[in-house]
Parts: structure tokens; sequence; C-alpha cells
């Protein structure tokens, strides 16, 4: 993970990296490795369903909750975005996507 290993060149505690869980997904996968393996060069994370940014439902190929859950142990605390085109209600959607993130 090329980003990661820039960013510990850097060597400052304010020098924080976004990790794109749909974007990480689709260039290397591996997602609770990677990102428990580097939580201390992750200051933020986004969410989305892939394929296509749709909602974070069954039809898509990342499964949330473990990697929510593996986030939260790995000590961060803080906020977590979502960016995604729902498919049809949009508050139903938001819901759905809270739902795994909740923990």
């Amino acid at each position: 993970m090329g980003r990661i290993n820039q960013s510990k060149c850097v060597n400052s505690p304010r020098a924080k990296l976004l990790y794109d869980i749909y974007h990480m997904q689709i260039m290397e996968g591996d997602l609770i490795r990677t990102i428990t393996e580097n939580i201390d060069y992750i200051g933020h994370f986004h969410t989305a369903g892939n394929p296509g940014r749709r909602d974070m439902d069954e039809t898509q190929e990342i499964y949330y909750p473990p990697v929510m859950k593996a986030i939260t142990e790995s000590g961060y605390h803080m906020y977590v975005g979502h960016e995604f085109s729902p498919k049809e209600d949009p508050i139903k959607a938001m819901q759905q996507a809270f739902e795994p993130c909740d923990v």
C-alpha cells in the first residue's frame, strides 16, 4: 500500500490518510488486515457499496459489519463518511448504511 508507506515517511501524528473502503476493495481487497496494520496512519474512512457506490445491501461485495468492527477494535472512534447513489428511497438507504457502522 504505497500511500501508507509515504505517510510513514512523513513521521508526523498530524499527517493522516483518508482510507476509502470502496476504492481499496477495488484496488487491493484484504480490507481488514490493511486497516488493522495501518490504523495509526488513517485519519478518516469513507464507505460505499461496491460495485457502483450503491446501497450497502446484500447485492454488494463488501460485507461491512466485520470491516466496521475491525475499525472500532483498532481504536478508531471518529467519523466515517458515506458516499453513494441510492437505488431508491435515500432515507431508507442511509438508515441501512448507518446500521453496520454503529458498532
